[in-house]
C-alpha cells in the first residue's frame, strides 16, 4: 500500500491548448463587473440582464429595452436610416461612426418609434451606450425631437430611456443646442398636457443629464445607476472636499429629492403600466384632458 502511494500516477489538470481557447464561442460567458461572478450569457439575458448573484443591472441594447417592455409585434421604428456628419470636419470622427456602426449594428445612439406596453400606447425613445458612448449629436437630438412631437401628434404619452456620456464633442456647438432644442420641444409637449416619463440608465451625464433626462412628469433611475453633470473629480477640486462615496448614484440623488423612484428592471413593466393606467383621462386612446 505504501510503495502504490509513491509510485501511483497522479491526475493533474491540463492547461487548455490555444486551439482550444479559440475553439470556445466568444461571449457565452459573462463576468459581472460587481461581484466578479461568471455566468452564461443566456441566463443573464434571460434575467433581463441583471446579475442573479448581486442585482447589478448590466447595461442594456437599445432593441433590448424594447423587446423586454413593449407588447411582442407593437413597434414602429422612426428615422432608423437617419445618421451623422462630419460638420466641423472633426479628425477621423467618420471612421469612428462607421466603427460604432459596425459594432452596434445602429446607425446612431438612439433608437426611437411608437408601440404599445400591455395595451398602452405610447412613443419610446431608447438611447444606447455602445455607440458612442450614447453621445448626443445633433441626429441624437433631431430623432428625439422628432419622437416628442409624433408623441404630440399622436396624443399618447413619451418615455425615454438615457444612457450617455454627454454632448458629442465632435460635433461642438452644434451638440449643444440640441439641449435647448429637446427641452423646448418637451415644454411644448407639457403645455399640451402630454404625460413625460424618464428612466436614467447607467450612466447618465453631462448635457443629456442637463436637459430632456431630467424633464419628466416622472424621473425614474435603475439601480446603481451614475447621474450626474460633471465628474467627481471636477466638483471635488471645485468645492474643494470629499464628495460622499455614493455620490451622483441613482440612490444618493433619489435621497435628496432629484429622483421620484429607484426602480428595479425586473419591475419596471408593471411600474410603467400602472401609470399609463392612471394617466389615461377617458376611453381608448384618450390622453389629453382637453
Amino acid at each position: 500500500m505504501l510503495k502504490e502511494l509513491f509510485t501511483k500516477k497522479k491526475k493533474y489538470a491540463t492547461i487548455p491548448s490555444e486551439q482550444a481557447k479559440q475553439d470556445v464561442p466568444e461571449g457565452i460567458m459573462t463576468k459581472c463587473p460587481k461581484c466578479k461572478k461568471i455566468m452564461y450569457t443566456k441566463e443573464l439575458a434571460k434575467n433581463l440582464r441583471v446579475c442573479m448573484n448581486c442585482n447589478y443591472h448590466h447595461p442594456m441594447s437599445a432593441y433590448e429595452r424594447i423587446e423586454s417592455l413593449l407588447d411582442e409585434g407593437s413597434f414602429k421604428e422612426y428615422d432608423a436610416n437617419m445618421i451623422s456628419e462630419n460638420p466641423l470636419n472633426f479628425p477621423d470622427y467618420v471612421e469612428k461612426l462607421e466603427a460604432d456602426r459596425l459594432k452596434s449594428k445602429l446607425n446612431e445612439a438612439v433608437v426611437t418609434g411608437e408601440g404599445t406596453i400591455n395595451g398602452y400606447p405610447l412613443v419610446i425613445a431608447v438611447m444606447d451606450s455602445r455607440f458612442r458612448m450614447g453621445s448626443m449629436g445633433s441626429v441624437v437630438g433631431e430623432k428625439i425631437t422628432r419622437a416628442i412631437e409624433k408623441a404630440m401628434e399622436l396624443q399618447v404619452p413619451f418615455l425615454i430611456f438615457t444612457a450617455s456620456g454627454g454632448a458629442r464633442m465632435q460635433e461642438g456647438v452644434l451638440s449643444l443646442m440640441q439641449m435647448a432644442k429637446t427641452s423646448s420641444a418637451l415644454k411644448l409637449f407639457s403645455e399640451q398636457g402630454g404625460l413625460i416619463i424618464s428612466v436614467m440608465t447607467h450612466p447618465t451625464t453631462g448635457g443629456v443629464s442637463a436637459s430632456f433626462a431630467s424633464l419628466g412628469d416622472y424621473n425614474f433611475a435603475e439601480p446603481g445607476a451614475l447621474i450626474g453633470f460633471a465628474g467627481r473629480r471636477v466638483i471635488e477640486q471645485t468645492v474643494r472636499e470629499e464628495l460622499p462615496e455614493d455620490f451622483q448614484t441613482a440612490e444618493f440623488l433619489l435621497k435628496h429629492g432629484q429622483l421620484d423612484a429607484v426602480i428595479h428592471r425586473h419591475d419596471l413593466k408593471e411600474t410603467l403600466t400602472n401609470l399609463l393606467d392612471i394617466h389615461k383621462a377617458g376611453g381608448e386612446g384618450e390622453w389629453w384632458e382637453n
